[in-house]
């Protein structure tokens, strides 16, 4: 069961930025040009503005991490268009630690929300060098302001530059010495339109991660869409399938080669659930042991693979409990995806609770704490 004793890390949160991050953080040239709140015609919706365009302040909240319009929750209102659309935990540090405190988690790792979950925002940037700033500026807000007012309560996170390799591996170095744990990575870089895991395009940012021993944080969705079986499918469809995204990284990875390049890469799967892991992980050794399409390497093998390169976490997955020894004791772990419409905020550790009831004391703080801490390297 899950004890007292068990401190929570969440290995996927999420952050609305406030409004001050980029005016606040970039370089004094870049901040008339840089992301900025604006609400025309003092109207009822706010939203960012960046090089001439407009971006919602949005959220997908969960009915206790909004603040409802008149809809109740539906049509227009089913997602915020403003911070007064949601509460101050979402976007203010102090007030993110107080919900944690009611919630009973410990510790947090926030993916980034405006700029999408890897950063991929700023691959629709016009001015390379604004955007390269912009990046930067994230990582300065995330690292000294969020993570700094509570270093025991946050796992600090990093974004990169996704158009420039070099420049990627630069920024994650710059960062790492900063005490960043960990970058938010892509799960597909073709669907954004950059070059396969197949290339060599990708090894200056997996070697900077095997230097620096930033993990690899691949949240679903971060290649841009989550599959969807038609064009008439709901999102209700792509959101109970979004493990399949989370599949598809995986094994194009133990596939492409570059992880046989870079045996010290730690990759974690976030948010697309982990019971799917074993039947994965053997149908793709044993298509790797009989295939003869293509240029497979055949040195190591996706079992071997597994165990060396991959992590995984769930918020709600009965299988992934049962099947923990198989996905790998030291490999699971646990989400609560807050402010999302996943979370059980203000129940979550309630919730935690009441499916580890069956499991034993020491498997359930390996998942619920220990794994975090020891893959992220936060014993704070």
């Amino acid at each position: 069961m899950l004890t007292d004793d068990v401190k929570l890390i969440s290995v996927d949160d999420h952050v609305i930025e406030p409004r001050h991050v980029w005016e606040k953080y970039l370089p004094a040239k870049y901040r008339e040009a840089g992301p900025r709140v604006v609400r025309p015609d003092n109207g009822p919706d706010e939203f960012w503005e960046w090089e001439g365009r407009r971006y919602p302040v949005q959220l997908q909240g969960s009915p206790t991490t909004r603040i409802f319009r008149d809809e109740g929750g539906s049509d227009r209102d089913f997602r915020s268009n403003s911070y007064d659309d949601m509460i101050p935990a979402c976007y203010d540090v102090d007030e993110r630690v107080k919900a944690m405190d009611v919630d009973g988690v410990q510790a947090s790792l926030c993916f980034p929300q405006w700029p999408r979950f890897a950063g991929t925002r700023f691959l629709e940037a016009t001015d390379w060098d604004l955007a390269a700033a912009c990046v930067s500026a994230w990582n300065d807000w995330m690292l000294d302001e969020w993570c700094a007012s509570y270093p025991d309560r946050f796992i600090p996170m990093s974004i990169i530059p996704l158009w420039d390799p070099v420049a990627a591996a630069a920024e994650m170095r710059r960062c790492a010495a900063k005490g960043s744990r960990t970058i938010t990575m892509i799960e597909n870089p073709t669907t954004l339109g950059l070059p396969s895991w197949w290339t060599d395009h990708w090894d200056p940012v997996f070697a900077a991660a095997e230097e620096t021993g930033l993990v690899l944080s691949t949240h679903i969705g971060t290649g841009g869409k989550l599959f969807s079986p038609s064009t008439e499918s709901t999102e209700a469809v792509q959101i109970s399938l979004c493990g399949v995204n989370s599949m598809g990284a995986m094994v194009d990875l133990m596939y492409s080669g570059l992880l046989n390049r870079h045996p010290g890469v730690k990759v974690a799967l976030s948010e697309g659930g982990a019971g799917w892991i074993p039947y994965m992980v053997e149908r793709t050794q044993f298509t790797w042991e009989r295939t003869r399409v293509g240029d497979v390497d055949k040195s190591i093998s996706p079992v071997e693979l597994y165990e060396r390169h991959f992590w995984a976490c769930f918020i709600s997955d009965d299988i992934a409990l049962e099947l923990r020894d198989k996905i790998g004791m030291d490999k699971l772990m646990w989400e609560a995806d807050f402010p999302h419409n996943d979370c059980n905020y203000p129940h979550t550790r309630e919730m935690l609770a009441k499916q580890m009831a069956d499991i034993p004391d020491a498997d359930c703080k390996k998942i619920a704490e220990t794994n975090a801490r020891n893959l992220y390297n936060f014993h704070a």
